[in-house]
This record gives structure tokens, sequence and C-alpha cells, in this order.
């Protein structure tokens, strides 16, 4: 089938044989387009893509409606079927990136989610696929990061090109961020058939991967073999999804890559502290003394909602008793995580663009904020990250930060798969990426990103346009490898690529990925224990 689409498109880029539909644009006007190759049928119409620009051999199917606009009426509430279209629906460009808060400039340049718009209406999703209907190619879905407050799975980096050209049907998509996404309010969870509110991300990535599982045929891909991945946020998504009871059955394998949620709050807030927060956050937005009502804060524009978020941040999951039940870190702890196998690791250097060093501008500023954040703590903090200087309290601040936000968190993943059968693979990400300052940055948090899609250089972001080495190409095949096997078999393992053990916490054995590949025990073991313990205390001693 793929062979036959790239003779088509051959026949007529020649002009020996011509075929046009016509497509439902954006107001629904039929406008002259794609080829009858391009066009497959969904649950709400007919859809026409277009050939990749980064391949021809793989369609692409942008701004694909996999639920209602989430505005008026439909703001601040769970995910309604999208609406079906006359004609066919021109799949050609992206749909609208969801309202979110500004990137930060030094994060912004190693990652711009390349939002030139946004709006409330922005639940869309976008297919690569080079296989036919007929086909049954193993899916990867993925879910962007960015704090649960920014990001666009349009974004180019997630071109998924050269993903689809290796066998797979590779989904990305959008989901409610930051107030949009996760607002809980005590007016709202009083609406609710569930009592529930926020948690509305969540409830987006759920309506989408069950409009993969209706659709994904239709582009070729088998909804039995459907993996979700993603990365920080959406790898804590990912997580989450685990969790939630409301995805069992929705995919088949699962990728982190840095970013969890079984620290000592457990991936999820109590209700109440989450419901007073967004009273607060509805105080600002209607004003003082105003008694708040749905109505009007539904009414309230997007841009004045946006407008309070920036100051008051809410991307915060909730146990509401019906997306979770529990936390997270609770629900995995019990082994009532969905069964599926799973690669997780992080990388080497995360904190470095991301203010990892803040609070340890020198020795003394360092020694005096440890004191202060891990009061009896802080003795075993400072001898598990030690400093002498300025300079090294800067460093051991950001790797402190690393290890605690994502590589304790990974390997904590790993370990609490053991609650199942499934195996977990973990890996360590350690490579440089080439750059004029790469030695102040690492292996940077998103820094592996390029490397599993095999993205090099699509991003015309300039901080992404670099050299890349024969080395950089070669892991790029080895890990896009590993994704797409898991996705394929359940196991990243295959003949070809260096082995890579299944995670057991007694070998405590992870795939280091550096400049070259090997398998290693123990890595950064006392200082990930140090944290364990750490976690433990502030969870009361509960593991």
């Amino acid at each position: 089938m793929v062979m036959m689409r790239s003779v088509l498109r051959g026949v007529l880029a020649t002009g020996l044989a011509v075929s046009f539909v016509f497509l439902a644009g954006a107001g629904g006007a039929p406008v002259q387009g794609q080829s009858t190759d391009a066009v497959v049928s969904v649950e709400g119409g007919q859809l026409a893509g277009a050939p990749s620009p980064l391949g021809d051999d793989v369609m692409v199917y942008r701004g694909v409606p996999f639920a209602a606009p989430p505005v008026g009426e439909l703001r601040w509430r769970p995910p309604q079927p999208a609406r079906a279209w006359e004609g066919v629906r021109d799949a050609t460009a992206a749909g609208a990136a969801c309202m979110q808060r500004a990137i930060p400039a030094e994060v912004g340049r190693f990652y711009n989610p390349g939002v030139d718009r946004m709006r409330e209406d922005c639940l869309y999703l976008n297919v690569w696929s080079a296989a036919g209907p007929g086909d049954r190619a193993p899916v990867l879905v993925w879910i962007h990061g960015g704090g649960l407050s920014i990001g666009n799975g349009a974004d180019i980096t997630y071109d998924g090109t050269r993903l689809a050209q290796r066998g797979v049907v590779l989904v990305t998509i959008n989901y409610r961020l930051g107030a949009f996404g996760y607002l809980a309010h005590p007016l709202l969870s009083a609406e609710s058939e569930h009592a529930a509110s926020g948690n509305y991300g969540t409830l987006d990535q759920v309506a989408a991967l069950g409009w993969i599982q209706r659709n994904i045929a239709a582009f070729g891909g088998d909804p039995s073999r459907v993996t979700i991945f993603g990365e920080s946020a959406g790898s804590w998504s990912v997580n989450h999804l685990m969790a939630t009871p409301l995805a069992r059955g929705l995919f088949h394998a699962a990728i982190g890559e840095s970013g969890g949620a079984f620290g000592p709050r457990g991936g999820a807030d109590p209700k109440a502290e989450i419901e007073s927060a967004g009273e607060r956050f509805v105080e600002a937005l209607l004003g003082e003394g105003v008694r708040p009502s749905v109505e009007a804060m539904r009414a309230a524009s997007a841009d004045d909602v946006q407008a309070v978020a920036a100051d008051l941040v809410l991307s915060t999951a909730n146990v509401d008793g019906w997306v979770f039940p529990d936390t997270v870190y609770n629900i995995f702890a019990a082994g009532a995580q969905h069964d599926v196998p799973v690669i997780v690791g992080s990388n080497a250097d995360e904190m470095s663009i991301l203010g990892g060093a803040a609070g340890a501008e020198t020795l003394a500023a360092y020694r005096e904020s440890i004191r202060d954040e891990y009061g009896e703590h802080a003795g075993a903090f400072l001898e598990t990250f030690p400093a002498g200087t300025d300079e090294e309290a800067r460093q051991a601040r950001a790797a402190s930060g690393t290890d605690a936000t994502f590589g304790w968190e990974m390997r904590t993943w790993a370990r609490l798969m053991e609650t199942v059968s499934s195996p977990a693979y973990l890996y360590f990400f350690s490579r440089v990426p080439p750059a004029p300052d790469a030695d102040r940055y690492g292996a940077y948090h998103t820094a592996e990103i390029a490397y599993v899609f095999d993205n090099f250089g699509v991003s015309p972001h300039p901080y992404a346009n670099r050299d890349y080495t024969d080395t950089d190409r070669k892991l790029s095949d080895i890990l896009a490898s590993y994704w797409v096997n898991l996705a394929a078999t359940g196991n990243p393992n295959a003949d070809g690529l260096p082995q890579w053990p299944a995670y057991d916490p007694e070998v405590d054995a992870a795939l280091h990925i550096g400049d070259t590949i090997t398998v290693e025990q123990g890595i950064r073991k006392d200082r990930l224990d140090f944290i364990d313990r750490y976690y433990a205390a502030q969870r009361g001693g509960k593991d």
C-alpha cells in the first residue's frame, strides 16, 4: 500500500492523471484540493490530507477535531463529541494551539512550541501515516510537554514523518492547559454528575485516545497496538493516564520521558485544596466582592481568563473520585495502574535550562536555602550534594533538582511497575547535543526529543539547527527503533540493537545513552536513595 501510494503521487505529479475532490474549508465552503488518495473517512466525515514536506511517502492529516470546541457552555466541562461536517474537510493545516502563557525566555532557547495563534477552540490532533486503510500498523500517540500550561501538538519539533517511515502511525494531540484545563471550583463540582471539576486536560487526553480507538484504522493504524508517549508534562500525563480508570483499554504500552508524579504529594492534590485555589482564581477573574456563578465564569473572555492565569497558575490534577480515585503514587503502589509495558527515563542535566541553580548564587546562600527547605534533613542533603565554592553550590543545586524532579521520579516509576506483571525499561540520557555552549547546558531537559523523533534540523528555531554528527544520527536511529519496537511488540529489543534488560529493582540497571550505549547499574544511586528516604519521610514514612 505504501508503494502504491507513492506511485499514485508520482503519476499525479507528472500530470498523467489528475483527480480532485472538493474540500470543506474552515468556513464550510468547498475549495478545490487534494487527490482522492489523500481522503479518509472518520466518524465525523471525510478528511483530505497531504503528503508530508519531509517525505511524500507519508500522508499528513492536520487539525482533525476529536472533540467539540470547549467554548461557551462547554468551558470547564468534560469534552463532548466532535460535530460532524458536510463534504470533505481540509486537513492540511493545523488547528489552533490551546490558550497558554508566554514561554520563559531561557526555556525558549531550546524549546519553542511555535504558537502563532491560540484559541479556546483547540481540541485537534494530527496524524502521520505511510500505511493504507487495510494495514494494521502500530500507533504512537505523542502528548506534548510544557508544565501543563504551554505547548502545542502541532509544533514542528514533533513532526511524525520519520517515525511514520519506520512503520507506525504517529498521532500528536492538543489538550486544555492551565486554568482552562485544571480549574476546579465548588460551583463546577456541584453541577457535575460526578461531583468533580478540574482534570479537564486529562479528560481531553482520554477523549483523544477514545477517538483514536474508533478511527485510527482509517489511517492504517491498529487500535489494539496503541502506545502513548510524552516528555515533561507529557510524560506526567502518560503517568496519569496509566492511573485513571477512564483510560483503561485505550492504550497498550507507555513511554515517559522526564516526568512523573510520585513525589510527596502523590501526583494529584486533594480536591478541597484545588477547589480553594479555584475560588481565589475566580475572585480575581470576576472581581472582589462579586458573587461567583458558573454563568459569569463562562461569560468571561478567554483573554481575561488567561491574563489571570499568568499570575495564578493552575496546572495540577486533583483527587476528584472520578478521574483520579486516589493519588497516582497510591494507585501504582496498590498495583491498580494499567498493566502495560513501559519505557521511562530522564536526562543527565534536566535543570540546566529550568533555573535549577536558583537560590544558590553563592555557597552561603546554597547552604542557607537547604537548611530552610530541608530542616532536619539538611545535613544529609549537603552530604549527598556537597559544595565548597560558589560554582560548586550552583552545580549542586541544579543536580539536586535534576535528581529529585526527574531522576527519582523515573526510577520510582520503574520500581512501582513491580506491582503489576508488565515490564519496565529504564534509561538515562547523557548525550550532550552539539552546540557552542554545550558545556553549560549538558544533556538538558528536552534534549532527547530530536533523537526520538529523528528530527535533527527540522525546527526553524535557531538553537535546534546545530551540527549534529554521525554519533548523534546513530543514537537517534537506535532510540527511534526502541520506541517503535515497543509500540509494535511490547518490547523495545530486536536483532541488531543493544540488548536492553527489563528493570529489576534488585539490580537497578538502566540503559545509559551517552556517546555510546551501555547497560549500567546504580546510576546516581546514592543521590536517588537519599531522595527516596526524604520523600518517604514527607509522606509520613509510608512507602
